[in-house]
Parts: C-alpha cells; sequence; structure tokens
C-alpha cells in the first residue's frame, strides 16, 4: 500500500470506529439520537428519554470516546518512538519503565490512599489515581536520564538496561504493596491493572488536554531524527542530525504519552507493539507515515477493542486489557517468531 493509502484507511477505520462507539452499548441508544440531545442541550428543553439520551450520549460515550481516542494514539505513538529509538521493532515504552512506574505510583494510591498517604491524597479528591499515575511515570523518566544521561549524551544501551531495572523493581513493588492490600482494595487493584476506559468523563478530558498538545508539538520534531536513525546514530550524526536532542525529545514524548495513557486508563499493553508494526507492513520505515499512521490506527484499535468489552459481557464490562491481550498476543508472537532467538530478521 502506498503512504497516502495508508493514512487514508487509518483515518477512515477512525471514523468508523468514532461512530460504532457512540452508537453501540447496552443501552439500544444510537448515534441517530445525538441531534435531538444536543437540541435539547442548547434549548435547555427536555423530558425523560431526551434527559437519558443526553446522559448516555454526551456524559458517558462521548467522553468515553474521546479518552479511547488519546489513549490508543497515545500509546501507538510511544510504541513507534521506542521502536524507531532502539531500531527494534520488538521495543515497547515498557522496556524503560514508564509504564511500570506510572503503575507503581497508581496502586500505592489505591492501598495506601485511606492510610498513611490520605494526607496526601485526599485534597486530590477522584484526580488521586491519574495524577499518582501520571507523577510516577514522570519520576521514572527522571531517573532514567539521571543514569544514562552522563556526559552530556543519552547512552541507549544504559537506558534500556536501567529501564529494564527499573521495571523489574517496580514490579516487585507493586506486588508488595497488593500483598499488604485488603480484599476490597485487591479488586479495585486487578481491575485497575486490566485497564479500562469507564471511569472517562469530562473532568478527566480537559486534564488529558495540555498533554495531548504536548504530544502533537513533540512528535513532529522526531519524524528527520528517527528516520536517520534508520541508519545508525553515527549516520544521523554525519546526515546534520542533532542525536542527542533526538533522543531527549523520544524520551519526553514517550514519558508523556505513557504516564497520561495510564494514569487515565490503566495498564492497556500490546499497543505500542502491535500498531507500529502493522503500519510498517504495510508503508515501510519512514515515520512521516509510521508515526501519524499509528496514531490513527492505535486509536482505532483501541475503541474497537473498548466496544467488545462493552457488548462481550454486557451489561457487564470486560476489562479491555484482555481484550488487547487476545489481540496483541498472536501478532507479538508471530513477531518473536520471524526475528528469532538471535533478533535478526
Amino acid at each position: 500500500m502506498s503512504p497516502a493509502q495508508v493514512i487514508i484507511g487509518s483515518a477512515v477505520l477512525l471514523a468508523v470506529a468514532i461512530v460504532a462507539s457512540l452508537s453501540l452499548g447496552p443501552t439500544g441508544i444510537t448515534l441517530s439520537s445525538l441531534p435531538r440531545a444536543l437540541s435539547a442541550a442548547i434549548s435547555g428543553t427536555t423530558d425523560a428519554t431526551i434527559a437519558r439520551e443526553q446522559l448516555v450520549l454526551l456524559d458517558i460515550r462521548l467522553p468515553r470516546t474521546l479518552l479511547g481516542i488519546f489513549v490508543g494514539a497515545s500509546l501507538a505513538i510511544a510504541g513507534a518512538i521506542m521502536q524507531g529509538l532502539f531500531r527494534n521493532p520488538l521495543a515497547d515504552p515498557g522496556l524503560v519503565g514508564v509504564s511500570s512506574g506510572a503503575a507503581l505510583f497508581a496502586v500505592a494510591t489505591i492501598v495506601l490512599g485511606n492510610g498513611i498517604a490520605a494526607p496526601i491524597l485526599a485534597p486530590l479528591g477522584i484526580y488521586a489515581l491519574p495524577v499518582a499515575a501520571f507523577f510516577g511515570g514522570m519520576v521514572t523518566t527522571l531517573i532514567l536520564v539521571t543514569i544514562a544521561g552522563r556526559h552530556g549524551q543519552l547512552m541507549i544501551g544504559t537506558l534500556l538496561l536501567a529501564g529494564i531495572a527499573l521495571g523489574a523493581l517496580s514490579g516487585a513493588l507493586t506486588g508488595l504493596l497488593a500483598y499488604a492490600s485488603d480484599d476490597r482494595q485487591l479488586r479495585d487493584l486487578t481491575f485497575w491493572s486490566m485497564g479500562s476506559l469507564g471511569g472517562a468523563n469530562w473532568p478527566k478530558i480537559l486534564a488529558i488536554l495540555p498533554f495531548g498538545i504536548l504530544i502533537a508539538l513533540l512528535t513532529p520534531l522526531l519524524i528527520r531524527g528517527l528516520n536517520g536513525f534508520l541508519l545508525g546514530e553515527a549516520e544521523a550524526f554525519h546526515l546534520g542530525i542533532n542525536v542527542e536532542r533526538t533522543k531527549r525529545i523520544a524520551i519526553v514524548a514517550t514519558a508523556a504519552s505513557v504516564g497520561a495513557a495510564v494514569a487515565m486508563a490503566g495498564v492497556i499493553g500490546f499497543i505500542g507493539i502491535v500498531v507500529p508494526h502493522i503500519i510498517r507492513l504495510l508503508a515501510g520505515p519512514d515515520h512521516r507515515v509510521v508515526l501519524p499512521g499509528s496514531a490513527l490506527f492505535g486509536a482505532a484499535l483501541l475503541l474497537f477493542a473498548d466496544i467488545i468489552a462493552r457488548l462481550i459481557v454486557r451489561p457487564a464490562e470486560l476489562p479491555i486489557g484482555i481484550v488487547m491481550a487476545a489481540i496483541g498476543t498472536p501478532v507479538f508472537l508471530h513477531l518473536v517468531m520471524k526475528r528469532g532467538i538471535g533478533g535478526s530478521e
């Protein structure tokens, strides 16, 4: 497929996913009710039926759809950046520990929020969990940059090893907190760790808006650098690319993407691995296509996974992380088998 076909196809797929996300649900209310709900909201006239349609379409499905777009696009972009940075299609934002750090702080909020951490978290109210998760991702990123950024250079090998180590430490501390939790906390922890868009609302949409703007501003700055990295760092340097600046922008963009996504939706895996790989298979390695294509396709994929999660066990809701694992595992195993034990093509 040509690059234009991939971008247009991904955009069309996202449009279909948006319509489906707004139309499908256990209540039976469809998108055809949206004009009436909007008109009633503007005019201020309503009845019980219209009020129900407004609640479902404007206060539940629309924020959930927008959050799904942000989370899916952010995780896919982060995966594309990491794979370009490491020049490895098996790379994932989780490798640098950002997801693990965000998850650790979120788990600490769930377990300690009513105990020793209550004086700090109580003023945040319902925002305690997302704020803690994002803060954890940013702290992890700062530690990584400090470790790997000695002598004015960001060493990718050191960054990867430090990320693996921090991920293992975060996993151990998360397990310790889970062991110390009570039954209610353990249940909350379990469902959060599997990911969900069920908590979407307008305050959360406004909260992630600055991160969306930051990601949109940083991503275009990485295209030329990541394309140069395809030839190797030395070759990229000789092409006039500021290698260290590109690395630092990539780390900040990844931290913002993964931290905000984990903060708002919990841990959702495989998007960062699967989506960029699919785009590369269809259109090649050019990041002028890979980055926007990954954003569009990642958003569409997460919305379709969320629709499945909402409908497959309705009126209950299946954690979206389970759905994504079912989709992503076969693709990931294909990647592993294709590259072989030694990592060669």
